[in-house]
């Protein structure tokens, strides 16, 4: 299979990855991918590739986005005020992170995802059990 082919099939892949999950697992898909682009952030920044860290930078920003999106306020309750305040203070140091060339502020905005991620994580079983 050359790389055209391994690239269709991970795209196939995460189609039918996003298709076939549960609300639950589509805000973990959207942690994983604010993670992984922020990661790649950093790799780009410390290969002094600009416009490529911009690009995973800008990424991130719109997942987060998505994720701030999702919350519902009126069932959230204060988790979901919580939430809310924590990707607006992401949203607002990766802008800083790009401008600055801050690696410190893309390791900030990683362990706060970190943490987003442990705790959405540990809810699983919980959140499919409400679901039925």
């Amino acid at each position: 299979m050359g790389l055209s082919g391994a690239s269709a099939y991970t795209k196939m892949s995460a189609t039918t990855g996003v298709e076939n999950a549960d609300p639950h697992r589509l805000i973990q898909m959207l942690i994983d991918g604010g993670i992984e682009k922020i990661n790649r952030a950093k790799f780009f920044l410390n290969n002094k590739k600009v416009a490529e860290k911009g690009q995973h930078i800008s990424w991130a920003i719109s997942i987060i986005g998505g994720l701030r999106a999702s919350l519902d306020m009126e069932k959230g309750g204060e988790i979901a005020k919580n939430l809310d305040g924590l990707y607006d203070y992401c949203t607002f140091t990766l802008v800083e992170a790009n401008t600055e060339n801050s690696e410190q502020k893309l390791n900030d905005v990683l362990s706060v995802m970190q943490q987003v991620k442990e705790a959405w994580d540990g809810i699983r079983e919980q959140s499919i059990t409400e679901a039925r």
